[in-house]
């Protein structure tokens, strides 16, 4: 493992890289790296580990330039060194880009890309954790993080002192559908409730679905946004902040170059994260096949009104509209049609010692409550945390509150 240590002011940070097998199960094949950063009060070498594991897919650890840059941080740092993983294919970790693509198939490269899931990275930690001759650490996981946490769990449990999740703890077995069934009514409402806040947005959206219909409505660098694309602005309304963020895109002229600009800011499923877009359903395939499970399950309203907005739902035609995405486009068909296996064990669960708590966020855009508070009930020392004061992005608004508290009630010094 290389190794190499810097400091910004009132910080330490350990850079580490690690070798890991792309495949766990064939340690003697291909490797790939893994990076993760250790930040640190000076000083603080008697403090156990907190590794926090991001949201996404696809997306590499926050970077740390000054106590202050994550919001949480602070916090976390009054008892811990915190570990910043670089899931494998994000950040500085062996990326997963077009590169993959070349000289392989589409059947080839869909191969290589199961290997990126929360059960590979679950490995890579443990991997890490053996490298650094840590017996136990605890677990931070946000949003997708959490989907990983919960896999650490169910396999490597014993490893683990707490595990915190932040609007991340899955539907466990083939309940695909229906999450994305209860996503779809929640962002119709969103929806709604966004046009009675700003009425006069509603009538300049749908001014910009028709150009985007007719093939007007381009990017500063000339692509062109199709309806579906323009649709996935729906996922700021998941946020604190995003109402606000998307009426003042949405107040641009859209003729203006700051609109075309800040449209190619706000949207979602880039092509600098691909995995997001291409494994972003395979994240939820607790042992199926998701057969694009978003298109199937949209209801008719939503299809036949361009002004009803998707959340965290990724479409199809999204690899025709976005040029960036396109190369993906048959690698996505394959892995839809891929009979994923198991990523959770309830027995596993039900018998985890560990203690940890979860955010739950009542009107979670894209997690949806029901689904995380039944699988947090097999849990048998995982205190939740039912609250409105946030919404999914409560980690990032609400820092050192929310890891606070999650500390407290890991701890059993607090009630939910």
């Amino acid at each position: 493992m290389q190794r190499t240590t810097w400091t910004v002011p009132g910080l330490e940070l350990t850079d580490l890289t690690l070798d890991v097998p792309l495949d766990h199960d064939r340690p003697g094949g291909e490797q790939i790296s893994v990076f993760a950063r250790i930040v640190a009060e000076p000083g603080a070498d008697d403090k156990p580990y907190l590794v926090y594991l991001q949201g996404g897919p696809g997306s590499e650890a926050p970077r740390v330039g000054s106590i202050g840059a994550v919001p949480w941080l602070a916090r976390a740092l009054r008892e811990h060194r915190v570990i910043m993983l670089d899931q494998r294919g994000t950040g500085r970790s062996t990326p997963v880009g077009p590169q993959i693509l070349e000289g392989r198939s589409a059947r080839e490269a869909a191969e290589y890309l199961t290997h990126f899931r929360a059960d590979a990275i679950a490995r890579d930690a443990e991997l890490l954790r053996e490298a650094l001759g840590v017996e136990k650490w605890s677990l931070l996981g946000q949003s997708f993080g959490g989907f990983t946490t919960l896999r650490y769990l169910s396999a490597h449990g014993e490893s683990v002192e707490k595990a915190l999740f932040t609007g991340g703890i899955p539907a466990l077995g083939q309940q695909l559908d229906d999450v994305y069934t209860t996503t779809w009514r929640g962002m119709i409402a969103r929806s709604e409730r966004y046009w009675a806040r700003f009425p006069g947005d509603r009538d300049r959206f749908r001014a910009l679905a028709d150009r985007a219909e007719a093939g007007q409505l381009r990017l500063p660098d000339g692509q062109r946004v199709g309806v579906e694309r323009l649709r996935r602005l729906g996922l700021m309304l998941g946020g604190t902040g995003g109402a606000e963020r998307l009426h003042h895109l949405l107040e641009l002229d859209p003729e203006a170059p700051a609109f075309a600009h800040d449209l190619a800011a706000a949207l979602p499923f880039s092509g600098r994260n691909p995995i997001y877009a291409v494994l972003h359903e395979s994240c939820w395939a607790d042992g199926f096949a998701t057969r694009w499970a978003a298109d199937r399950t949209k209801p008719r309203e939503v299809a036949e009104d361009p002004t009803l907005l998707g959340g965290e739902h990724v479409h199809r035609d999204l690899f025709t509209e976005d040029p960036e995405l396109a190369v993906w486009a048959e690698v996505a068909d394959v892995l839809a049609e891929h009979e994923w296996p198991r990523l959770y064990d309830e027995e596993a669960l039900r018998g985890c010692e560990v203690p940890g708590a979860a955010a739950v966020y009542y009107d979670d855009a894209y997690v949806p409550r029901e689904f995380s508070l039944a699988t947090a009930a097999l849990l048998p020392r995982l205190t939740p945390w039912i609250t409105s004061e946030y919404e999914h992005n409560g980690l990032r608004h609400g820092g050192a509150h929310v890891v606070g508290h999650l500390l407290d009630l890991a701890a059993g010094r607090r009630e939910a």
